[in-house]
């Protein structure tokens, strides 16, 4: 039996690279996956169809996560339609390289928005409704651990995503539902700069990017029983760039 068989998670910013990868993932292990997406719906009903074609369970489902009211609804409406929920996946994302000069604070806003304040209320409505032994995943970038100029906005938001896991940890323990981050280094979704990705290349002892599947097979031993044990962690998944 699949080792996901039977339950139901919500993997947000779902349509295309490192979220596609994983919702693909949990559905080859059996899991009913919501298919999160803020504007590309096109693409996210793709994934639902490349999944079905698969014998796989799939849902798309709009909502804009920087919005905490969407973030709220996607969680509830989940459980309610599906009688259950397992496993949230904070994945939906938007690297925006702005220097310290340039960034106003209306980008400042919509950056920690999307990428902190969201995902918080969506892991406080998930805490309503998990199961015992849920899965809650953030996903970060190894970034956040070596100087990268240019990005701050960015990685201040995308460091409060690992400072959750710790805390939340400890609150959810007693319920068997872990919290952990991982932070992955350069991978190849379609948007890296040959700049950025030779960078990705000389510093991983692989020489190479990672790619989307790279990440969701880590993403897939986190959320399964064997992970159990496994909580409050920031797990770096980026090939070896940060030691």
């Amino acid at each position: 039996m699949p080792s996901l068989s039977g339950k139901v998670a919500i993997v947000t910013g779902a349509s295309s690279g490192i979220g596609r990868a994983i919702a693909e993932r949990f559905a080859e292990d059996g899991a009913i996956v919501v298919i999160n997406y803020s504007r590309h719906a096109e693409q996210a009903q793709q994934v639902v169809t490349g999944i079905q074609a698969k014998g796989g369970k799939a849902v798309a489902v709009q909502a804009d996560m920087s919005m905490v009211t969407e973030a709220r609804r996607l969680v509830r409406d989940t459980a309610a339609q599906f009688g259950r929920l397992d496993i949230l996946v904070n994945n939906a994302g938007k690297f925006t390289p702005k220097s310290l000069e340039e960034t106003t604070e209306a980008d400042f806003d919509q950056v920690v928005a999307l990428h902190a304040k969201g995902p918080y209320f969506a892991i406080q409505e998930a805490a309503s409704v998990l199961r015992e032994g849920g899965r809650i995943v953030n996903i970060s970038t190894a970034l956040t651990h070596f100087a990268f100029p240019g990005a701050t906005a960015y990685l201040g938001s995308k460091s409060a995503l690992e400072q959750y896991a710790k805390g939340m940890a400890i609150e959810l323990a007693p319920r068997g539902i872990t919290v952990n981050t991982i932070l992955p280094g350069f991978t190849d979704t379609g948007a890296l700069t040959d700049e950025v990705r030779e960078r990705g290349i000389r510093m991983s002892p692989f020489k190479r990017v990672g790619q989307p599947k790279d990440i969701a097979d880590v993403v897939a031993f986190v959320v399964s029983e064997e992970a159990r044990w496994l909580t409050g962690q920031n797990l770096h998944a980026g090939g070896g760039i940060t030691r």
